[in-house]
């Protein structure tokens, strides 16, 4: 059991720092987004993404460059942008440790954004559009691709397609978006480690878990892929001190010798 959990962690470890795919995708100068070949379609004289100083870094969002990209009132609802197919993003299969995409999204308006995974023959699923909740400040999108696994058109995925404001507009709007990043299906092995008490979530300062089996590993990685905080606690019951954690999603990887269980966690 222990050498299956070994192998399973190695896996979405694989996947969560980004080395089957070209992530996170922070278009900060030399990082991954910054020099890709994007392509806009479907809106009207298709002016290109443009990289530009964050609108707003005193919020969630504390990157210097992000994504803009100008919705033309003509374009159509279905207007965006692609990476270079071959390049950019690498070649990936969709799988349980990368079917959840992140985006952070700065928009005036409530609408959907858009993703979609394209082959190098130019075949896709269809998309999947989740909207924004606020407007004026940056917000974390993730949108789950867990029920396109397996299906045809999910190997050898090569594109990534962004649709930032999918709506018929009225007028020319201005989206910004940045900090792409792929991570794992939290229903990842959920049967093996089931009795999970998690409290308060979203966090301040101390954060509580209750098992009822022995925790033997707990690690902490933020949605660029990074390990912020590992331990060994091999007991039941874990009081964490979270001050030193900025605020943010993290994806927190719970071990035990039943299994490994992903819960996601908010700190505010």
């Amino acid at each position: 059991m222990r050498y299956s959990i070994y192998i399973l962690y190695i896996t979405l470890l694989i996947f969560t720092t980004g080395l089957a795919q070209n992530a996170p995708v922070t278009f900060e100068p030399g990082e991954f987004g910054d020099n890709w070949t994007w392509t806009v379609f479907e809106n009207e004289s298709n002016p290109p993404l443009e990289i530009v100083a964050n609108p707003d870094p005193s919020g969630i969002n504390t990157s210097t460059t992000v994504a803009k990209f100008t919705a033309l009132d003509l374009g159509m609802p279905w207007a965006g942008v692609e990476s270079m197919h071959g390049a950019d993003i690498g070649t990936f299969d969709l799988n349980v440790s990368n079917a959840i995409v992140n985006i952070m999204v700065y928009k005036t308006k409530i609408s959907d954004i858009g993703i979609k995974y394209v082959t190098p023959s130019g075949g896709a699923q269809m998309e999947l559009k989740l909207a924004n909740t606020v407007v004026n400040q940056w917000e974390l999108i993730s949108i789950d691709f867990s029920s396109y696994i397996g299906l045809g058109e999910t190997t050898g995925l090569d594109q990534i397609v962004i649709f930032p404001d999918f709506i018929d507009r009225e007028a020319d709007d201005v989206i910004y978006f940045d900090n792409i990043s792929f991570g794992a299906s939290l229903g990842v092995n959920e049967n093996e480690l089931q009795s999970i008490i998690s409290y308060p979530n979203p966090v301040k300062t101390v954060w509580n878990l209750k098992t009822e089996e022995t925790i033997t590993q707990l690690k902490i990685y933020n949605l660029f892929g990074q390990n912020v905080r590992s331990l060994q606690p091999n007991s039941l019951e874990i009081s964490l001190n979270m001050n030193g954690l900025k605020s943010g999603i993290y994806l927190v990887h719970i071990f035990s010798e039943k299994g490994i269980r992903i819960i996601k966690l908010l700190k505010e």
